[in-house]
């Protein structure tokens, strides 16, 4: 077998051989002999075979498995060449030329891409110095009272007034289309919050100014999306009642109060409340912080200060990815126009390669970082995630589970996974208080 090795870069190598019939021919006949010891035939008895009859009965599947094997041979000696470990590799090889000739020869050419090896150095001074931003005193407060009041008992309102926005309208409806009553247009002394948006645009907005007792006939229009292709765009008529109005007890910031907040202490207090509500609105904003600005700011940081060669067949397959999830917002035309017309497929898949590139790079940075900050992100942790998501979203946990599984999602989780609490690590350690 004649064999030579190209290293292109770091990240990306060629193989190529040739294997001649002589060295088919030798694979062909040990596989046989081996095969003669194991394979039962009508008429022989088991590991009696002879060698002729092997290669007769099973002659195409010997010579696969022979080609095969001067594949392995051709590949484990292009690595030794290329003093490149096999669990170096990344992917599968990929035959760029398997080309079988009239003289029995086979002419191939293996393209192999290695983990890149990322000199980090001090990638700690990367990261930002970050501080919490700091919490009012008045934000502290107005989410008291925001939490105390979404528990706090609805309570008739005695005076006699009209409805503002953000009181609830007790009230009875019945909807009209064209002068008829239609089905699930009617309710009975139904808590209508004003200003909640729950009801058809325009509806709420005519009850405020409306006095207990008062009946009134509402008009409105159903959005143009609504669930219902009877009412979907349609002009209504509601006849309305108003029962009573009713709104939140007032928030009183007592002792009472802190013991309603913080069941689990002995003796609570509004003081233990404030500093308790005070992390919680520290922990959002820094939440948000990190989400919305500094881990995105980090990892471009990240990808802009190294270099490093990029396996080719990632960058294409990421390519290959994007083209894919644009084709599913282009019309059939579009997509038709693109089939019959080559090149200009190549030139849309090609205005991917930049930021696929960029995803690539990304990816090996926080893989490297994970391995320099010893994160670690388990199968368990990965279900334990999406179950949690799941169930916040009332779906079934399992089934969103399973369907991440056979779409083949769970690596991307799991990368996603990796690279937040990499980033969040990194940030939190450079973290300080907003006293500090």
């Amino acid at each position: 077998m004649e064999m030579s090795t190209n290293k292109i870069n770091a990240a990306n190598a060629e193989i190529s051989a040739t294997v001649t019939a002589s060295d088919l021919d030798k694979h062909f006949d040990n596989m046989a002999k081996k095969l003669s010891k194991q394979a039962y035939i009508p008429g022989f008895r088991k590991g009696k075979v002879p060698v002729n009859v092997v290669k007769k009965h099973y002659g195409e599947r010997l010579m696969q498995d022979a080609e095969s094997q001067a594949v392995r041979e051709a590949l484990n000696e292009g690595l030794n060449a290329l003093s490149v470990a096999a669990d170096a590799l990344i992917g599968e090889p990929q035959f760029s030329k398997f080309d079988k000739k009239e003289d029995g020869r086979i002419e191939m050419t293996i393209k192999i891409a290695m983990r890149p090896e990322i000199d980090l150095g001090d990638y700690r001074a990367h990261v930002p110095e970050v501080k919490t931003p700091k919490i009012s005193a008045k934000a502290v407060t107005d989410r008291i009272q925001e939490i105390a009041k979404a528990q706090a008992p609805f309570v008739d309102v005695e005076e006699e007034r009209p409805v503002e926005d953000g009181d609830t309208a007790v009230i009875d409806f019945e909807g009209f289309l064209d002068g008829e009553a239609f089905e699930g247009g009617k309710a009975e002394e139904f808590p209508l919050n004003i200003g909640s948006g729950q009801f058809i645009p325009g509806f709420e907005e005519q009850i405020i100014g409306m006095k207990a007792g008062e009946e009134k006939m509402i008009d409105v229009t159903f959005p143009e999306s609504y669930g219902s292709e009877k009412l979907a765009g349609k002009p209504a008529q509601f006849k309305v009642k108003l029962h009573k109005i009713q709104t939140k007890e007032r928030v009183r910031m007592d002792a009472k109060l802190a013991k309603q907040l913080l069941p689990g202490e002995e003796e609570p207090t509004m003081d233990m409340v404030k500093e308790q509500v005070q992390k919680q609105l520290e922990n959002e904003e820094r939440s948000k912080l990190f989400n919305e600005k500094l881990k995105p700011e980090l990892l471009e940081a990240f990808v802009a200060a190294y270099s490093f060669d990029l396996p080719e067949f990632v960058v294409e397959q990421e390519m290959d990815m994007a083209l894919n999830n644009k084709a599913r917002e282009m019309s059939e035309e579009e997509i038709t126009a693109l089939r019959e017309d080559q090149e200009k497929l190549k030139e849309l898949r090609e205005t991917f390669r930049d930021d696929a590139t960029r995803s690539v790079k990304a990816t090996f940075i926080i893989d490297a970082l994970a391995k320099a900050e010893g994160v670690n992100v388990s199968e368990q942790e990965v279900m334990r995630t999406i179950y949690f998501e799941a169930m916040q979203t009332g779906q079934d946990p399992q089934a969103v589970y399973s369907h991440y599984q056979e779409s083949g999602y769970l690596p991307a989780i799991q990368m996603a996974i990796v690279e937040d609490k990499v980033l969040s690590g990194l940030l939190n350690a450079k973290t300080a208080t907003p006293e500090e």
